[in-house]
């Protein structure tokens, strides 16, 4: 079996739905739907309109931590954060994990989402 897809619920939909076009766009996802992305092995993010009523996203709370996406090369993810920079969008460090480095991007709730290059 494969991961096939995977919804976010946004407290400012338009405001996510800019956010993820860029991102997504950037990382080799097309745009299937007014709010779905998918990627050529077929796994989509499926973005959704949170309940007024709900708790804002917590680092540290149960649920979803964060999403995480392998970039083949430095160089791109350089191109990652570029891209997301010239859109407007805040732009993280890169931390450095031993050989393995990673950017964590915060969407407009505060979701964190992972480009790592390993090794």
């Amino acid at each position: 079996m494969q991961l096939d897809h995977i919804v976010i619920l946004a407290s400012d939909i338009e405001a996510s739905v800019r956010w993820y076009d860029r991102l997504l766009g950037l990382i080799g996802f097309t745009r299937q739907r007014d709010h779905v992305w998918a990627n050529a092995e077929g796994f989509a993010v499926d973005l959704r309109e949170a309940r007024r009523d709900s708790r804002a996203y917590e680092r540290f709370g149960p649920g979803l931590n964060h999403l995480g996406f392998t970039a083949p090369t430095m160089q791109a993810l350089e191109a990652v954060r570029s891209g997301m920079g010239a859109a407007g969008f805040e732009v993280p460090e890169i931390q450095h994990f031993d050989d393995d480095r990673a950017a964590f991007f915060r969407d407009p709730d505060g979701l964190r989402v992972e480009i790592a290059v390993y090794g």
